[in-house]
């Protein structure tokens, strides 16, 4: 059974926002540089949904172009499950 506490998925399609990279939980145990979606709706941490936590090689890639996700929302973290280079307006 799910804790209360625990955000829920939200199922997301063309997402579409620039990649960047930046800091994340400075001054926590959580400090790294993480991906980043910068979106109309907000900035989410970007990870691909069968990726790893931490250092996501393949996300490099993406960083500096502007791209449409399909996914999952978990608070403000996006679990991409595609990602696509795209040239549409944002």
């Amino acid at each position: 059974m799910a804790s209360s506490d625990s955000p829920s998925l939200q199922k997301v399609t063309a997402l579409c926002g620039n990649v960047v990279t930046g800091e994340y939980g400075k001054g926590s145990k959580s400090e790294r540089d993480a991906f980043f979606l910068e979106t109309a709706s907000g900035r989410f941490i970007l990870r691909r949904k069968t990726g790893p936590v931490f250092g996501d090689a393949e996300l490099q890639q993406y960083v500096g172009l502007q791209v449409e996700c399909d996914g999952f929302l978990s608070g403000n973290t996006l679990l991409a499950e595609k990602i696509k280079i795209t040239t549409k307006t944002c």
